[in-house]
């Protein structure tokens, strides 16, 4: 078993969300700044208009049959209405809003992307698709999103955690992480009976990943790779952190994570695997988590 695993750190990452319309706004652009500026509280606000006014964020408005054709199924999927999809089916147009940035933190590209569509979307009363899941984002789901003064954000606001039943139990693979330069998580034959316990570990490993990312990015030149541990520890502190929340109680597992590179075009993974590893290695990190129940 090897300590370190070795990760590229990207160039640049990319944001995408696109906002349906009913009809082409005369001025978009400012439009967008208008109402960044009547609705973003700051400091993200100075952060926000700031893209705005740079190359690193494109408004791009086109008639919607120019555009791909949107993934109606899997919006359906992920919990959009049916209010929803009729209004992204009658749109006339859409507006692509597309933004640049560094790995690291903040995470400018989507906050900066996501509060301008959501500005716009709220200004016009019309739905906002999140092209990375993708997913319908609501009013109030997208601005609880946004970080606060503090610049804190819920990770569970940014990531999803799709899971589908197989021969030996359920596989997970969030949906999310590679928003800010990681791999996804992958767990394979979790029993059916921990499929919620083990999607809150998943996200509490999620933020403790993250966390140990940013910390290895420094603010002036980007490395090219960066070293994680192959071992890490989780805690309940981390579950909470990932929803938001405080947790007072002290308790934490190691899981071991092993690089996976898929064939063909796909993506890296990382699968996530009991430190110990047995037949019972699911249960045994839930029970000393969450308590033997």
């Amino acid at each position: 078993m090897g300590e370190r695993l070795t990760l590229p750190v990207p160039e640049n990452l990319h944001a995408t969300y696109a906002v349906a319309l009913a009809a082409p706004p005369a001025d978009p652009r400012g439009l967008a700044r208008d109402q960044v500026a009547r609705l973003v509280r700051p400091p993200l606000r100075d952060l926000v208009l700031g893209m705005l006014a740079s190359p690193l964020l494109t408004l791009d408005l086109r008639p919607a049959r120019e555009f791909p054709p949107l993934p109606m199924d899997l919006l359906a999927a992920y919990g959009a209405s049916r209010a929803e999809l009729g209004a992204l089916s009658a749109a006339s147009h859409l507006l692509a809003v597309r933004a640049a940035y560094r790995p690291g933190w903040p995470p400018a590209h989507e906050w900066a992307a996501r509060a301008v569509a959501g500005a716009v979307g709220a200004a016009l009363s019309m739905p906002v698709l999140d092209g990375f899941t993708p997913q319908i984002l609501g009013r109030d789901r997208l601005e609880r999103s946004l970080p606060g003064p503090d610049g804190t954000v819920r990770l569970t606001d940014w990531i999803l955690l799709p899971h589908a039943d197989g021969p030996h139990g359920f596989w997970f693979t969030t949906n999310g992480l590679a928003r800010f330069g990681l791999p996804e998580l992958l767990t394979e034959n979790v029993p059916p009976t921990l499929v919620e316990a083990w999607g809150r570990v998943l996200n509490g490993l999620a933020r403790r990943l993250l966390d140990l990312w940013v910390e290895r990015l420094p603010a002036a030149e980007l490395p090219v790779f960066v070293d994680l541990p192959e071992v890490v520890s989780v805690s309940l502190q981390d579950i909470a952190a990932a929803q938001g929340v405080e947790e007072s109680m002290l308790r934490e597992v190691s899981l071991r994570l092993r690089l996976d590179e898929p064939e063909g075009a796909a993506p890296a993974v990382l699968t996530v695997l009991a430190a110990d590893d047995g037949p019972d290695r699911f249960d045994h990190l839930c029970a000393a988590l969450f308590g033997p129940s």
